[in-house]
């Protein structure tokens, strides 16, 4: 087994062209999910193949490249910000067949949100999404997917792709008009209309906050990931950007409502 680089190390392996990753309540309304999605035609998507031996889920490995950060040329490219966000557009209306469904029946390691508008993905950035040279091609690591509107995916997305971060922040790219011409230009490939933009800065910050939040519960309750990821300081990252957002709110806002 070969074990692939992520957030898990040593915990994802692929095994010829299947990737087994560690399970939890919520994978079978995932798998599920994965096969809804793609039977109404968004095949972007790993195709899961049940469970092995010790537990894990399987499911299709994509071809094709991921990038953590600091983004490389072509995660950092207009190409594979435009293709993102198209793709994001694409699983999001493909998802909405999912709807249908007695979503009640279904676990979710998040919570829903309201209104619920589309399966979210939870976690859209560029290292869960997949390019062949700088077109995104494939989206994977569907752990934090659950029921809400599409803003609080977007939200999210421009927060991961603009990169909105601290000036200090590693993971920065450019200065903030650079960060809003790139959060315009993916509102636009989404399709996101202009006159729904005006709280994107808030609902930013609220799901920073958000995450935050959830990163100090579970390190609370032993998760081991979480505890490392508080050792490092990320949340310290995520405060910085959620106050870096809040300071530069008024003129992000104007902009992205133009």
């Amino acid at each position: 087994m070969e074990f692939l680089q992520g957030g898990r190390k040593n915990k994802i392996g692929r095994i010829a062209n299947t990737v087994h990753r560690p399970a939890g309540p919520w994978t079978q309304s995932v798998h599920a999910l994965l096969r809804q999605v793609r039977a109404a035609g968004f095949t972007a998507v790993p195709h899961p193949l049940g469970f092995d031996e010790a537990g894990n889920e399987i499911v299709t490995f994509l071809a094709g490249d991921v990038c953590n950060y600091p983004l490389s040329a072509a995660a950092a490219s207009q190409e594979a910000l435009v293709s993102a966000a198209q793709l994001l557009r694409a699983y999001h209306e493909a998802s909405r067949t999912f709807l249908a469904q007695n979503l009640e029946s279904h676990t979710w390691l998040l919570p829903s949100q309201t209104p619920i508008e589309v399966i979210c993905h939870g976690d859209f950035a560029p290292y869960n999404v997949v390019l062949n040279g700088r077109l995104a091609v494939g989206l994977i690591d569907f752990d934090t997917a659950h029921p809400g509107p599409r803003i609080w995916d977007i939200a999210y997305a421009l927060y991961r792709w603009a990169p909105f971060t601290h000036p200090q922040n590693p993971d920065r790219l450019g200065n903030l008009e650079t960060q809003i011409e790139r959060a315009r230009l993916f509102c636009d490939a989404y399709g996101f209309p202009v006159a729904q933009r005006h709280n994107l800065v808030e609902m930013m910050i609220l799901r920073l906050e958000t995450l935050v939040t959830y990163m100090q519960a579970e390190a609370q309750k032993g998760n081991e990931a979480f505890i490392a990821n508080l050792a490092d300081g990320h949340h310290l990252l995520y405060r910085a950007d959620i106050e870096y957002l809040g300071e530069k709110r008024p003129f992000i806002q104007k902009s992205l409502h133009r």
